[in-house]
């Protein structure tokens, strides 16, 4: 027996109607016409979040391949959270599940993954900063990171991938993408090496310099000064970027 109130149930049966008419029956009382106006609402609402946050992987894929897709997510995932803003991640999770309408060329959701991750790191909501000297010598303090960054790793040269370039083997990147301190998303090719010197400074609790003799001890470096030497450069060159700020006062 039903246990839900008749009109939860109603709700329920509607909600699966608009999602995919073809497995749901229209709800008694609601005319064909009107149902028709909350779907393409629906569908457009949802669909249009969506675009907005894959161009790239829209324009690549066609817009027959990207409806097929738009049309599956729309009526088969089950998402996450309620909120509009989400919407692109729920889309990332689906890509993710294998179980896609159409073949998809094998970089294709890492493209989406960075597509995502500019999205992500603008909405990224983050504490003030402290307070910080711009100018500081990076290797006697501690350098204060812009706290809506990531680092991301891929398998495929992402950050290249468009129109006029589809790659055909994989040649693995690593990518940090931040805002700046004018709040403006931008990514960054880096290295490994930067990568870690990246994940040691997040924390705000140690120097440039004791960041960078960690990465020489765990690199098992002969000559650590060199390393010492190099990270002072990628410091200074993460500053103008504007992924470090400056030092913490």
């Amino acid at each position: 027996m039903n246990s839900l109130p008749a009109f939860q149930q109603f709700q329920r049966d509607f909600g699966l109607h608009l999602r995919d008419p073809r497995a749901a029956a229209r709800p008694d009382g609601v005319s064909a016409r009107r149902a028709q106006a909350y779907r393409e609402l629906l569908f457009n609402n949802v669909c249009g979040v969506v675009d907005a946050c894959f161009p790239v992987s829209r324009e690549l894929l066609g817009e027959r391949r990207w409806g097929r897709l738009q049309r599956t997510f729309f009526a088969a995932w089950r998402s996450q959270s309620p909120l509009f803003c989400e919407l692109p991640r729920e889309f990332l999770r689906w890509l993710n599940t294998g179980e896609l309408p159409v073949p998809l060329p094998p970089w294709l959701p890492e493209l989406a993954r960075h597509e995502w991750a500019e999205l992500a790191v603008d909405i990224m909501q983050t504490d003030p900063l402290p307070p910080y000297i711009a100018d500081g010598d990076l290797l006697k303090g501690r350098p204060l990171l812009t706290p809506a960054h990531m680092l991301l790793a891929y398998q495929w040269p992402v950050h290249r991938i468009g129109p006029s370039y589809r790659p055909r083997k994989p040649a693995p990147v690593q990518l940090v993408v931040f805002r700046d301190g004018e709040a403006q998303v931008r990514f960054a090719e880096i290295n490994p090496v930067t990568a870690r010197l990246l994940t040691l400074l997040a924390d705000r609790r140690c120097s440039g310099r004791e960041a960078c003799l960690r990465v020489a001890e765990e690199l098992q470096h002969p000559h650590p000064p060199t390393v010492l030497a190099g990270g002072a450069a990628m410091l200074n060159e993460l500053r103008s970027w504007g992924v470090i700020h400056g030092v913490i006062a």
